[in-house]
């Protein structure tokens, strides 16, 4: 394989939880040195659980192939690093608190009048300006902000996604927005300045259900894991477990009726005759479908679904997922060292025919604190603690 397709470029980023670690991860994997500062106690990220031989499943997912220097920003020495790390940097990457880049004199004309050719990019719960703009916001808050709870979970109760979606959501566009930038200053030779709010980011993705509102007249309804506006598409219960399945077409719909149930004369129903009808009818319509599959083994049910080529999936946990045989085909596991030993990871999921990518150790704190000075030509003590977990 060749070079990465990053590597040369280096990114500073002022990074905490999950969002901003996301993206530059994501950078760090095409081969970008990633320098995370960090005060003595780590990104607070490093507590959030032990689950990992010690170490938080949050850190360890976000933060390989970094380099951990540890510094003193309430400092004079600790801001002369790094600002020095800045002047020199391709990306500066940071989601702090609302207004604490600017205290520390690296807001983004500052850090353009020292760096003109610097990426500056912003995560924020809610942009800059606007009456929001100091309001602490975390993923579940976003979450409610965007209106994903109400499109989500069963009609007495909403959920949040189980997973840190507003963050990944803004890291994402991060990270595809430095990319961009990188591209546009490889021909204007001038920098940026980029600002990704988590609202924006979960509302680009919530835009079907606001336009479905917006426009229809009243909110897609709470469907549990059915789908609000699509049936026969969810769960359903089979003699010894659960299936999932979808229709997308009247021809599918045909076929699962012949092929699947067995009951072709369902295929004709006046009642079910379209989606929109057998969404109107759905009780009926999954009364119809359990009386039939509720006496079937599972695995018949998905065999008869796979037959007829209608998608479907078997509803799977973490540690079903772990050993998906998909994944183990594709060879998509390998190990990151880390301060705890090696840690089986998932490969990123795009895959390029021109090159790999990088999968390095997770870093203890401050464990790169030392080189990175020794390399900008300072070691005065109190500049950084070096604290590796090796």
């Amino acid at each position: 394989m060749g070079t990465l397709p990053l590597a040369g470029l280096t990114v500073i980023s002022l990074e905490q939880a999950v969002a901003a670690p996301f993206a530059t991860r994501q950078l760090a994997d095409l081969g970008a040195r990633v320098i995370k500062v960090e005060r003595d106690t780590g990104d607070f990220a490093r507590g959030y659980d032990t689950k990992v031989h010690r170490m938080a499943s949050y850190f360890v997912w976000l933060n390989r192939s970094k380099e951990s220097i540890v510094l003193d920003l309430k400092s004079d020495e600790g801001m002369t690093v790094l600002r020095k790390l800045v002047s020199t940097a391709d990306v500066l990457v940071q989601n702090l608190a609302p207004g604490a880049i600017e205290r520390l004199g690296l807001g983004p004309d500052e850090a353009l009048a020292l760096n003109p050719r610097l990426i500056h990019a912003s995560i924020s719960g809610y942009g800059r300006g606007g009456s929001y703009e100091q309001k602490k916001a975390y993923d579940l808050l976003v979450q409610c902000e965007a209106g994903l709870l109400s499109v989500t979970g069963t009609p007495e109760s909403p959920a949040k996604v189980g997973v840190s979606i507003a963050d990944v959501a803004a890291g994402m566009y991060a990270y595809s927005g430095i990319l961009t930038s990188l591209l546009q200053r490889a021909t204007s030779g001038r920098g940026d300045v980029l600002e990704i709010s988590m609202l924006e980011a979960l509302g680009e993705w919530m835009a079907q259900p606001y336009f479905y509102a917006e426009y229809g007249g009243a909110p897609p309804p709470r469907a549990g894991a059915q789908h609000a506006s699509i049936a026969p598409y969810g769960p359903f219960g089979a003699a010894d477990g659960t299936v999932f399945f979808g229709i997308q077409n009247e021809r599918e719909w045909a076929k699962f009726c012949v092929d699947v149930l067995q009951q072709p004369g369902l295929a004709t129903d006046a009642r079910f005759a379209g989606n929109a009808l057998r969404v109107d009818n759905r009780p009926a319509l999954h009364e119809a479908i359990n009386a039939v599959l509720g006496g079937l083994p599972a695995a018949e049910v998905l065999a008869r679904l796979d037959a007829a080529g209608i998608a479907n999936a078997q509803l799977r946990d973490m540690h079903e997922f772990s050993a998906h045989p998909q994944l183990a085909d594709r060879n998509r596991w390998r190990d990151v060292d880390s301060p705890v030993g090696p840690l089986r990871s998932l490969l990123p999921p795009v895959t390029s025919r021109e090159t790999d990518v990088r999968m390095d150790p997770v870093p203890g704190i401050g464990e790169h604190t030392d080189k990175i000075l020794a390399e900008l030509g300072l070691g005065s003590p109190g500049l950084g603690v070096r604290h590796s977990t090796h």
